[in-house]
């Protein structure tokens, strides 16, 4: 059964503020942008999102329009949702929530969609949990069982930052594992949504020249990262060689990254934070 497609009301409960653990630290990393757009295909793949996307009546919030935008709204609500306070996620989701109003289906479409539903937007925030542990893998970073689950647990924020109760968010990593199981069984997609999703993963959204240029590249690093059912059902080709290529460069990126200083590490979220505070301050839109 469907979730209740109704927004969560502004003084919805929201975890407590406290320290923010070293696990979920790391994962305000620069290398977040490689899987930006693999994650938006995962998203994507669940046909009502991508109908709810592709069709979106949000016109400044459209990754095929405003590409630079999306991702700086995408990466603030990442921040937001996983280092800030609680009054800081409570924003966010306000603001969130006024832009997906508009995003809703029109009597006789296809596909019917509401960016309320909270099963909708379950699915969200698990592609994004999921983008963070294979982050934490590529980056070759080392975690106790405790801190996984402790990232597990934490990472529920990015549900409970969008419409969905805590409840709604695995109970653990065993149950996050088998609601991802039985989601990827459950993908769903069509002609246009594969043909919108294929078009994002080889950047044809960008002026002919920059695209021919940069989205082979794209196409490459976004494939190398989506797991094997979604280049299935995305018809995108994965050879044997395309691994091996993949194998190098995600390692040859693990050694950048222990190369960097902690502050380059953390960019572009460290200032994409310190902005959405000062917009929270002036009262000033994020989305």
């Amino acid at each position: 059964m469907t979730s209740p497609v109704s927004p969560l009301p502004k003084d919805q409960p929201v975890q407590e503020d406290g320290p923010v653990p070293r696990a979920v630290q790391a994962t305000l990393s620069w290398y977040a942008m490689a899987l930006g757009l693999p994650n938006v295909l995962m998203q994507l793949s669940n046909i009502k999102v991508g109908y709810g996307v592709a069709e979106s009546r949000v016109e400044s919030g459209r990754i095929d329009r405003h590409p630079i935008k999306r991702l700086r709204t995408t990466l603030t609500f990442l921040a937001v949702a996983t280092h800030g306070t609680s009054a800081e996620r409570a924003y966010m989701r306000e603001e969130i929530n006024r832009a997906h109003r508009q995003v809703v289906s029109k009597p006789g479409d296809k596909v019917k969609y509401n960016a309320f539903d909270r099963e909708l937007q379950l699915w969200v925030a698990a592609c994004l949990y999921k983008g963070t542990e294979d982050m934490i893998t590529a980056l070759e970073l080392t975690f106790t069982d405790g801190e996984w689950e402790e990232l597990y647990q934490h990472s529920s924020r990015l549900a409970t930052s969008l419409q969905v109760p805590r409840d709604l968010w695995p109970a653990d990593r065993e149950a996050f594992a088998k609601y991802w199981n039985d989601a990827l069984g459950a993908l769903t997609t069509d002609e246009y949504t594969r043909g919108f999703l294929r078009d994002l993963a080889g950047l044809e959204f960008l002026p002919g020249p920059v695209s021919a240029a940069l989205g082979p590249l794209s196409r490459f690093i976004t494939t190398g990262f989506l797991p094997q059912e979604f280049r299935d059902e995305l018809g995108l080709p994965w050879t044997a060689r395309s691994q091996a290529l993949f194998d190098k460069f995600v390692h040859a990126s693990a050694s950048l990254n222990r190369a960097l200083p902690p502050v380059a590490r953390r960019f572009p979220f460290n200032v994409y934070l310190w902005d959405f505070r000062r917009r929270m301050r002036l009262g000033r839109s994020v989305v």
